[in-house]
């Protein structure tokens, strides 16, 4: 198991630094955008830098969206034969437009999952983290 849970618990709520070890450790995930009460969301592929989550996009309804509305949500997610786990970022999205922070985004080695073209770089700077790890298991009977 990744984690130990006290007495037996099948969820366990994850701290600060048992959260950012599953973002850094995995690097897919999704998007959620909302503009105009309307939410939107996008599978992404991201690398971690600095406790920031950095992401490719090309024109078109994501970055739109982030761009008019820069709180977003982020959430990736694993499951294993006998545990899964699930993260959610809360943070503000900023398309990268400095040579700087292009060329620290570019450093992280960031690939577009299929080839196209995705010229421009978000960095999402998280305002909160929070995650739980499950254990499977049989259905418990309920005491009468």
């Amino acid at each position: 198991m990744m984690f130990e849970h006290e007495d037996g618990n099948p969820v366990l709520t994850l701290d600060d630094e048992q959260t950012w070890k599953l973002i850094e450790g995995t690097k897919h995930g999704r998007l959620v955008v909302t503009v105009a009460g309307e939410p939107d969301i996008f599978p992404v592929n991201y690398a971690v830098g600095d406790r920031k989550l950095f992401l490719r996009t090309a024109p078109g309804n994501k970055l739109a969206e982030l761009t008019i509305n820069s709180k977003v949500l982020f959430e990736t997610d694993g499951i294993l034969s006998e545990e899964a786990w699930s993260v959610v970022l809360r943070g503000t999205a900023r398309v990268l437009d400095k040579s700087a922070d292009i060329a620290e985004a570019e450093a992280l080695g960031l690939k577009p999952w299929v080839p196209t073209l995705k010229d421009f770089y978000v960095e999402i700077t998280p305002t909160s983290v929070s995650g739980r790890h499950f254990q499977f298991g049989e259905h418990p009977e309920r005491d009468i």
